[in-house]
């Protein structure tokens, strides 16, 4: 049964960092099973699930942490394979508003209230259509229990939105 190996890189962006933990991970047999990177700030964050063979975890892990040599940080942490708990259903939230500090407090802490967790969050700053000024735009994939209807925790968001200033949608079409 293989083992799972979630990789985070960071350092400064630069052209290869993806080659190289793509060719760590083929010379130890390492299914590159998802991934999400970013350059933010002019960093390269990456976070990579690697899938390998059990007895090759542990050197793949030693390989990318060879890595460190070169600037990067590496961070490693291995589970075995399980399947997802039932009982949950999954939404998709979006959110776009004046920019602030606080929204993704504000909005994490209603959602962790009442057993939501995110599953995947995007955020950027982008410039208002009309206005130009700088909006705050995050869009979520939440996992939600099946017990907290959906109607009733965009009700719940409808009054933090207001609080915020914020537009916030929630939906459960298509969110898998």
């Amino acid at each position: 049964m293989p083992v799972s190996l979630v990789v985070t890189v960071i350092g400064e962006d630069r052209p290869g960092l993806v080659s190289l933990l793509s060719d760590r991970a083929m010379a130890f047999g390492a299914n590159w099973a998802e991934s999400r990177m970013a350059n933010l700030a002019g960093q390269f964050a990456g976070i990579v699930h690697f899938q390998v063979p059990a007895e090759n975890a542990a050197p793949l892990a030693a390989a990318l942490r060879e890595l460190e040599a070169q600037g990067l940080r590496v961070l490693i942490a291995k589970s075995e394979e399980h399947a997802p708990p039932a009982g949950l259903h999954r939404l998709r939230l979006e959110l776009l508003g004046h920019d602030r500090p606080g929204i993704v407090r504000e909005v994490s802490r209603a959602l962790a209230e009442r057993g939501v967790s995110i599953a995947e969050l995007h955020t950027a700053l982008v410039s208002g259509a009309m206005s130009g000024e700088s909006l705050f735009q995050a869009r979520a994939l939440l996992i939600a229990p099946v017990a907290l209807a959906t109607d009733e925790l965009r009700r719940g968001l409808e009054g933090l939105a207001n609080e915020l200033m914020v537009d916030i949608a929630l939906d459960d079409k298509d969110a898998g």
